[in-house]
């Protein structure tokens, strides 16, 4: 099984690093807006300087990803390691057993308040809170990049239209430049052959006016054409730069999707070590507290967490989780399709062999 990083320190990193890939998304998306802005620079100038920041930028929101998917991660395992904890407490103390003989309804009061006050339970609430956390951040992350993409990807189909209408003048500019110089080659062979010597002299200026405005054309056609090949050759860029932003709105909507699901999974397994039914067992765990991870907590709240369902999904988040970070696939346990969970307290047993996949 693959070692989790400290969360707090990767956490603080993973911050820092997309505080600093905010400021070079905004720059790429600015560069895009401003395409042609700048005519005291030189085309090529401007492209490997853009091309260095923009491939510099997506290598760390690569880097960014892969960061989060650690968090991600090393929650999914500390949860691993909180349940095999909660085992030990599965069991009945000598005490416990003698107040049985007396009440089994006093034995299994002393059994829970002694699981509540363990501290696995402050572990799953720790990690309710790093969950919090890091949903926010991921969300944060998908929120900056929705709206990034929205204004690159308009940005450059404008681009791409400029270019469309640039290769429209070209093919236009082209048939007139053909047209001219076919005029200009029957006015030359007339020359000499109709009329006088004043109408030979009239047809050589209208002649050299038609070859004129050709190579007039040709130098605004060869014009047009670089400007063709500047825009293809940032448009190459600049789509790259709209396509790693799609892909990382779609790896924020795996990881919060796993995580989020994960949260289901810690929920589940405070609810199975405390009596949730008794009066103040579930204040510790309200919506207000976790905002960004309200929507489990309500199911939460509302009894409607079940593991068997719980299972089937987290099966196919982790599968999806895998297949976009193939960093952290992993084979499936042996256990593997076993029951979730044995809330039936009467076996002592606590197990939660997910597909880990």
């Amino acid at each position: 099984m693959r070692k989790p990083p400290p969360f707090d320190s990767h956490f603080e990193a993973a911050c820092s690093l997309a505080e600093r890939i905010a400021g070079e998304g905004a720059y790429c998306v600015a560069a895009i807006g401003a395409f042609s802005g700048d005519e005291t620079r030189s085309a090529d100038e401007v492209f490997l300087e853009q091309n260095a920041r923009f491939q510099a930028h997506i290598a760390d929101a690569v880097a960014l990803d892969a960061q989060l998917a650690e968090l991600v991660f090393s929650l999914d395992r500390l949860t691993a390691e909180v349940s095999a904890d909660l085992d030990s407490f599965r069991g009945l103390t000598l005490r416990e057993k003698m107040a049985g003989w007396v009440s089994r309804q006093r034995m299994w009061r002393m059994y829970t308040e002694r699981v509540r006050e363990a501290p696995v339970i402050e572990r799953l609430l720790d990690l309710l809170t790093k969950s919090d956390a890091l949903a926010r951040l991921i969300a944060g992350q998908r929120a900056a990049l929705t709206e990034r993409h929205k204004a690159a990807e308009l940005f450059l189909v404008d681009i791409v239209e400029q270019r469309r209408r640039l290769v429209v003048s070209i093919d236009i500019a082209r048939l007139k430049m053909k047209e001219l110089n076919a005029k200009a080659l029957t006015t030359q062979g007339r020359i000499g052959v109709y009329g006088n010597r004043a109408h030979w002299e009239q047809m050589e200026a209208e002649r050299r006016a038609l070859k004129a405005e050709a190579e007039r054309i040709s130098a605004g056609e060869h014009e047009m054409r670089d400007d063709s090949q500047r825009c293809e050759r940032f448009i190459g860029l600049f789509q790259a730069f709209v396509d790693s932003l799609n892909g990382r709105i779609a790896a924020c909507n795996t990881l919060l999707r796993k995580l989020l699901i994960d949260v289901e999974e810690r929920l589940i397994i405070y609810q199975a070590q405390v009596d949730t039914d008794r009066p103040g067992m579930k204040v510790r765990i309200k919506p207000e507290l976790f905002p960004d991870i309200a929507a489990p907590i309500r199911l939460f709240e509302k009894g409607m967490l079940v593991a068997q369902d719980l299972e089937r999904r987290k099966s196919r988040a982790d599968l999806e989780f895998a297949r976009r970070f193939p960093t952290f696939a992993e084979l499936p346990p042996e256990t593997s399709g076993a029951p979730l969970i044995d809330t039936a307290r009467r076996s002592f047993r606590f197990s939660l062999p997910f597909l880990r996949s």
